[in-house]
């Protein structure tokens, strides 16, 4: 009895140019980021607030973490993205290495943005308030909904969890003063993993 074959699942695969990127990034600046930046901007400027985390920290454990984290987190969220995708069946992926490099860039200024945000005002401030228990809590479950606003669908707003959770440990239990540095760097690598280059990788590699 001959077996029966069964046939790949095909992906809808959005290819992306950098005038494409450019466009998005664009409005991207202009509603997340600017908020972002002028908030934290606000606060540190006022009181400098070491709880923010803007200052390196201890810089061997900061950097440590940074570095390890960031091709470790990179591999994890393109593995999570590969596995959503296969889910979803439809992913944005650049068409070239120019568009490649061109969201890393743009992902080398949102992490630290959304990092000073989440876990330096909103977990460092929170934290003061209630404990720094509360503050992980509320910091972390407000970073992963708040991705629900771009329109992500309930699976792939679960998945920033894995960088979420993590992230707001490490800003909490690290030693020495609050620091958005080790965060910030392995942020980067889990936003390349997931989005712009993670996407071109895997479909260089033939796995979408």
């Amino acid at each position: 009895m001959p077996t029966k074959q069964i046939a790949p699942r095909e992906f809808h695969l959005i290819p992306t140019r950098p005038a494409d990127s450019l466009a998005w990034i664009r409005v991207d600046v202009a509603i997340r980021l600017a908020p972002f930046a002028l908030a934290v901007g606000i606060v540190e400027t006022a009181w400098r607030p070491p709880w923010l985390g803007l200052q390196p920290g201890q810089l061997d454990v900061q950097l440590g973490f940074g570095l390890v984290g960031l091709p470790l987190m990179f591999v994890l969220a393109a593995a999570a993205q590969l596995a959503l995708t296969r889910r979803r069946g439809a992913l944005r992926v650049p068409t070239g290495a120019g568009d490649a490099f061109l969201q890393a860039g743009y992902y080398v200024l949102n992490g630290p943005l959304e990092e000073a945000f989440f876990r330096g005002l909103l977990q460092g401030g929170s934290s003061l308030v209630l404990t720094p228990a509360g503050g992980f809590l509320l910091a972390t479950a407000a970073y992963v909904l708040y991705h629900r606003l771009g329109s992500w669908t309930w699976a792939d707003t679960a998945a920033t969890l894995l960088a979420g959770v993590p992230f707001g440990l490490a800003f909490w239990l690290l030693p020495g003063p609050a620091s958005i540095l080790g965060v910030s760097l392995a942020h980067i690598g889990a936003t390349c993993g997931f989005l712009g280059p993670g996407p071109y990788l895997l479909h260089r590699l033939h796995l979408l």
